[in-house]
C-alpha cells in the first residue's frame, strides 16, 4: 500500500506547529450532536474536539495513549461537571471504555499531535535536537532501537512503504555503515546523515529527512495497525444511527479508512457470471460527500489542514463484521518485538 508521493508532507511536520483543531465545524456537523449523546474522542491531544463537543451538550469519553496529554487534560475534566471522562488508552482499545448501551459517535484525528512535535525530548522533530525516540506512549521500542538494530532490508522497506522515500535503500545502507562506528542517539544524528546522503535540492519542497522521520514514527507507534483495529472496535460499539468520523493527514491513513467504509458498505461475493454466493448487509452507510477536505481558507490559516481528509459513516442495525486486517493490504514489515530484542 503506497501513498501519493509526498502527500501530507512539509517541513511543518518536522518543526513546531501551534495546535488548531482541523475541520472542526465539519467534524461537529458530522457527529449530529445533541445534549445527552455519548461521543468517544479517541485522540484527545490538546482537547480541541472534546471541548467543542462538550460545548454542544454531549458527554465525552476521551482517550489518549500519551500520558502527557492525559495530565494536561485534567483541568478540562475538572471543569466538565462530570461530562468528560479522560482515559489513558490506545484508541484501538476503545471498546474497553464504552458503556453497555454503546456510543452515539466516535471521532478519530489520526497522526502525531503538534504538542508532541514541539517537545524536543520526544524526538519527533528533526529540527529540534533531542533523543531519537518518537514513542507516543513513552514505552516500547524507540526510533533509535529501530535505526540501530533493524536489518538493512527492513529499514529499506520501512522507509519505502511508510515514508515513500525514493532513496530508502541508499539511506538504509548509510545508516548501517554509520551505526557500526557509532550508534544513533539524537534526532540530529539521523537527520544530519540523511542530509549528507540525500542533500536538499533547490526544487525540493520538504527537508530530506521528512519522509524517513514520518516512516519511523508510523512504524514505532504501529499507527496503521492501530487505526485498522480502532475502526473494527468502533463498528462493534456504535449504536444504530451512531456516527464514525475519521480525519487523516496522508494517504496511507486515508486509504485504510476508505477501504473500511467501502468494505462495510455491503456487497455480494462471487463472480457476476455465477449465482450470488453470499449477500452481506451494510454495517455503515455513507454520510454526505465520501470525503471532505479543508477549505482553502482553513489551509491558509492552519498548515496542518492542507492534507486533512474527513470520512464519515453512520452505523446501521446490521451485526458487526469479523475483524479482517487483510482488507487493508497493510505492508508486511519487520516485527517491533524482534527489533526491540
Amino acid at each position: 500500500m503506497m501513498a501519493d508521493q509526498g502527500e501530507g508532507l512539509s517541513d511543518a511536520d518536522g518543526g513546531p506547529v501551534r495546535h488548531i483543531p482541523v475541520l472542526l465545524p465539519e467534524v461537529l456537523a458530522s457527529l449530529d450532536l445533541q445534549p445527552g449523546k455519548i461521543i468517544l474522542d479517541g485522540t484527545f491531544g490538546a482537547g480541541g474536539y472534546t471541548a467543542a463537543i462538550l460545548a454542544e451538550g454531549a458527554d465525552v469519553i476521551a482517550l489518549d495513549r500519551d500520558p502527557a496529554a492525559i495530565l494536561g487534560g485534567q483541568p478540562m475534566v475538572a471543569a466538565s461537571d462530570g461530562h468528560l471522562t479522560l482515559v489513558h488508552s490506545r484508541f484501538s482499545d476503545l471498546a474497553q471504555h464504552v458503556p453497555d448501551e454503546g456510543l452515539d459517535g466516535v471521532v478519530l484525528d489520526i497522526g502525531v499531535s503538534s504538542m508532541q512535535i514541539d517537545e524536543a525530548d520526544r524526538g519527533f522533530s528533526f529540527q529540534r535536537r533531542g533523543p531519537l525516540d518518537m514513542r507516543m506512549s513513552s514505552d516500547g521500542v524507540s526510533a533509535a532501537d529501530v535505526v540501530n538494530r533493524a536489518k538493512v532490508t527492513d529499514l529499506t522497506r520501512i522507509f519505502g512503504f511508510l515514508g515513500e522515500e525514493p532513496q530508502s535503500g541508499r539511506i538504509a545502507r548509510a545508516i548501517e555503515k554509520r551505526r557500526l562506528e557509532e550508534p544513533f542517539v539524537t534526532t540530529r544524528d539521523l537527520a544530519g546523515l540523511i542530509e549528507i546522503v540525500t542533500p536538499r535540492k533547490a526544487k525540493d519542497k520538504i527537508h530530506p529527512a521528512t519522509r524517513v522521520f514520518q516512516a519511523l514514527r508510523i512504524f514505532v507507534n504501529d499507527e496503521l495497525g492501530e487505526l485498522a483495529r480502532a475502526l473494527f472496535a468502533a463498528e462493534r460499539v456504535l449504536k444504530p444511527g451512531g456516527r464514525l468520523t475519521v480525519v487523516t493527514f496522508h494517504s496511507l491513513e486515508d486509504r485504510i479508512v476508505k477501504k473500511f467504509f467501502q468494505d462495510r458498505a455491503g456487497k455480494a461475493s462471487g463472480s457476476r457470471h455465477l449465482p450470488i454466493a453470499h449477500e452481506r448487509a451494510a454495517t455503515f452507510a455513507p454520510v454526505g460527500k465520501s470525503m471532505v477536505a479543508a477549505s482553502e481558507e482553513e489551509a491558509s490559516r492552519n498548515p496542518r489542514a492542507r492534507s486533512a481528509k474527513m470520512r464519515v459513516g453512520v452505523r446501521t442495525d446490521a451485526p458487526p463484521e469479523a475483524d479482517d486486517l487483510s482488507i487493508f493490504d497493510l505492508p508486511n514489515l519487520a516485527s517491533l518485538g524482534k527489533i526491540g530484542g
